[in-house]
């Protein structure tokens, strides 16, 4: 059914009913505010894009409803600190973040090629921010204005806190605040610290005052720091507040820097003491050694209650980028007409960053706060009534939590689906199919889709959930994440086996052609060369592939993230929760026939594929059987691709300059360099040249 018709207003009205006006972003921006400074100065590697779906619109939202001025430097030169200048010296402190993602994960692909494009900055410019942008971004604070405190954060800052493998220069890393030298480093979600920062800040309290607070870490200088070998005398010297529920007690030492460079055994203990601390009812302080330094990690920040995540995407967001921008950006293209209902995932997965940054725990916006959104974007005059996406990190998780408190507060469990579902876990879709009926029966909304990747085996757990979808939220396909079918390979990736995506496979077609809509089709997302995959496996997905008639247009590329549990696979090739030995595809030819063998079917790939069936002795899925993967003899398309790659490889200046030896008054030309004449010197029994 479509929403009733909305009572349109102007784009000047919209914003001044439901907006406020962006941040400052530079000098002259800030004195048309009246004002003569700033408290805090926020910098971020992405372009400015007043949208609850970016962290520095919701962080100067926050800042600005606790009443503090805020200036945003997006995307600045870093080659000289003036663009840190142009504010003044900001009152409290610099919040430093390299952007939505990991700026070398923003720039490189899995091979470690540059990127073509960058989805966060206009037009798709790529080199818009630095490598590793945390860094330069917080020296050139201190450079600008010494003495000002320096605030991390993003997933980037939040994820190398402590020592963690760069797979870009193929090294362990020491704790990313001994080279960016911010003050602190906030990890996970940064509404509520920023904001506690800033007040305290503001009444007077140091930098090193908040060393007592939930989801930050810090860097304990060799003077504060007791050596080592008599590491049981640090806890006294760590600031701690009853308020915090942390006792400094509870400490739990991981293996120092230089152990977890020298031995991945030891790096795999620090793994699985990282992820055995992510729940912050009982996780304890980290502290890692990194020679005569201490970098000292708080538990992480307590999930936010359903009132203030309703309190956080309710502020007053005007939804589109800075005015000053003259190109699209393709981010803000995807996202502008979603609504956000949720962060954190359960799931676990040994591959993804989400639970790592945003938590294992659900925190769920209310369906009034929800529908409000709606609401306020149907009223909006460059809106076409097509809500993107209604969902989150995943589709389905809204609203489900542990239903027993007291056994959450002391669980270390790393996945609530994987190897089973928890038996505890409240799994009730009901709240949620009645969420997305009220969704699209609001005014100016013509279809509400959902675009989030649905977890498949809580899906199945509600047929009703899987008709509602089927019937009124796919735009024709629906994204899932099966990753694998080989068991070992799944049992690395915590995610449930081939039978499950099977089953869920034939419901959606099932519930597809009850609604009327038989040609709605899944589109199932892969990764190639994860941990424990080889080409057995990945012969093997073909086969599954190929017999189901999938053809993936897209597919992932494992790229080892620091901190994730498949990342120390990759490094160790140990499985740090089991100990076990790990395969890993880690040669670029390797990497490439996994790639090639998930789009077997595409001309471009024949030879590589070839290659890899070769390499295992498959050649019976080369040629015209009902299995064969490729034909026996390479198809034109792929000669032609061969040929161009060839071309592209040569193309250009590719010829050599002769040197010029010392006094030869010229350059010579032939092959001989520095020859005395200009024509092949007659060699003993040679005849005369033709």
């Amino acid at each position: 059914m479509t929403g009733r018709k909305p009572e349109r207003m102007s784009l000047t009205q919209w914003h001044e009913t439901h907006a406020r006006p962006h941040a400052p972003t530079n000098g002259e921006e800030m004195r048309q505010r009246g004002w003569d400074a700033v408290d805090v100065v926020f910098i971020t590697g992405d372009a400015y894009i007043d949208h609850p779906s970016f962290a520095m619109a919701i962080l100067h939202r926050v800042l600005e409803d606790a009443g503090f001025r805020v200036a945003i430097l997006s995307q600045p030169d870093w080659r000289s600190c003036e663009p840190w200048r142009q504010f003044g010296r900001p009152r409290l402190f610099f919040a430093v973040s390299a952007g939505n993602m990991d700026s070398m994960i923003n720039h490189y692909t899995a091979n470690r090629k540059v990127r073509n494009d960058d989805a966060y900055s206009p037009g798709g410019r790529i080199g818009l921010r630095p490598d590793r942008a945390t860094l330069p971004y917080c020296h050139r604070a201190r450079e600008a204005f010494p003495g000002v405190p320096v605030i991390a954060g993003g997933v980037e800052a939040s994820l190398r806190r402590l020592a963690h493998y760069d797979y870009w220069s193929d090294t362990v890393k020491r704790s990313i605040l001994l080279d960016c030298k911010a003050d602190l480093v906030v990890f996970g979600m940064g509404e509520n610290p920023i904001v506690e920062i800033a007040r305290r800040l503001a009444a007077g309290e140091t930098v090193r005052d908040m060393r007592d607070m939930r989801g930050v870490a810090y860097a304990l200088g060799a003077s504060e720091c007791p050596p080592e070998q008599r590491r049981e005398e640090l806890a006294a010297t760590l600031l701690v507040r009853e308020s915090t529920g942390m006792r400094a007690a509870e400490l739990e030492f991981i293996p120092n820097y230089a152990s977890v460079v020298a031995d991945k055994h030891a790096f795999v203990e620090a793994t699985r003491l990282c992820h055995h601390n992510t729940n912050p009812h009982n996780a304890k302080t980290l502290v890692q050694y990194h020679d005569r330094q201490a970098v000292v990690c708080n538990p992480p920040g307590m999930p936010l209650p359903q009132h203030e995540m309703d309190r956080i995407f309710g502020l007053p967001y005007s939804r589109r980028p800075h005015p000053s921008y003259t190109e699209p950006i393709p981010a803000h293209e995807m996202i502008k007409d979603s609504v956000t209902i949720m962060r954190g995932c359960f799931g676990g997965c040994t591959f993804c960053s989400i639970t790592a940054h945003q938590g294992r725990i659900i925190q769920s916006r209310s369906k009034d706060s929800v529908l409000k959104e709606l609401q306020i974007i149907g009223q909006d005059p460059d809106f076409k009534g097509v809500v993107s996406d209604v969902g989150g990190p995943t589709a389905n998780m809204w609203q489900m939590r542990c239903t027993r408190p007291e056994v959450e507060e002391k669980c270390k469990r790393l996945s609530c689906v994987h190897p089973t579902i928890c038996k505890l876990l409240g799994t009730d879709h009901g709240p949620l199919v009645n969420l997305l009926r009220e969704a699209r029966e609001q005014p100016g909304i013509r279809k509400v889709l959902v675009a989030s990747g649905v977890r498949m085996d809580l899906a199945q757990l509600s047929p009703e959930y899987l008709q509602e979808m089927a019937a009124h939220h796919v735009g024709g396909t629906l994204k899932v994440a099966p990753e694998a079918v080989d068991p070992r390979v799944l049992d690395l990736m915590k995610k449930p086996r081939n039978v499950n995506f099977e089953g869920f496979a034939e419901a959606f077609k099932q519930a597809s052609v009850d609604a009327g809509k038989p040609k709605q089709f899944l589109v199932p997302y892969y990764i190639a060369s994860h941990p424990g995959s080889d080409l057995d496996a990945m012969i093997n997905l073909a086969l599954f592939l190929k017999r189901n008639g999938y053809k993936p247009d897209q597919v992932q590329d494992f790229i080892p993230a620091p901190f994730d549990l498949a990342t120390c696979m990759y490094h160790t090739g140990i499985d740090p929760m089991t100990g076990k030995e790990v395969y890993v595809a880690k040669a670029l030819k390797d990497r490439k026939m996994q790639r090639a063998l998930l789009q077997f079917f595409k001309p471009d790939n024949w030879f590589e594929v070839r290659k890899a069936l070769l390499e295992a002795g498959r050649t019976d899925l080369i040629g015209n059987g009902c299995d064969a993967l490729i034909s026996a003899d390479p198809p034109r398309e792929a000669l032609e691709a061969r040929r161009d790659r060839a071309d592209a490889a040569v193309r250009g200046d590719h010829y050599h300059t002769v040197p010029t030896p010392p006094g030869a008054g010229g350059v010579r030309k032939g092959y001989r360099p520095g020859r005395t004449t200009a024509s092949r010197q007659k060699k003993p029994g040679r005849g005369p040249r033709p």
